[in-house]
């Protein structure tokens, strides 16, 4: 029963809540890298990237580059969560 009805209907759960998760974890660690709590000083990160921007302003591209890649990349995963989500509903009917 537990592999043949539950854990179907977890796997779909789970899978539809991945990207989901993945988004915030990712601007989770880009404001504490921002911050300056997330990785050490210098590695390359994405809030590492807009600490340096601020720190330079006469290079605005450092900050540009930042948010665009922050803001496709957010956009995008919470675009595969809801079109997993809707591929996977079991109470959608197609007519």
């Amino acid at each position: 029963i537990m592999f043949r009805h539950l854990l179907p209907n977890a796997m779909v759960a789970t899978l539809t809540f991945m990207p989901f998760l993945l988004s915030g974890s990712i601007s989770t660690l880009t404001s504490l890298d921002y911050l300056g709590f997330g990785l050490p000083p210098g590695s390359a990160s994405l809030g590492e990237l807009l600490k340096q921007a601020q720190r330079n302003l006469n290079a605005p591209w450092l900050g540009i580059s930042g948010f665009v890649v922050i803001s496709l990349m957010l956009s995008l995963l919470v675009f595969v969560g809801e079109a997993t989500r809707d591929a996977f509903d079991p109470r959608k009917t197609f007519r």
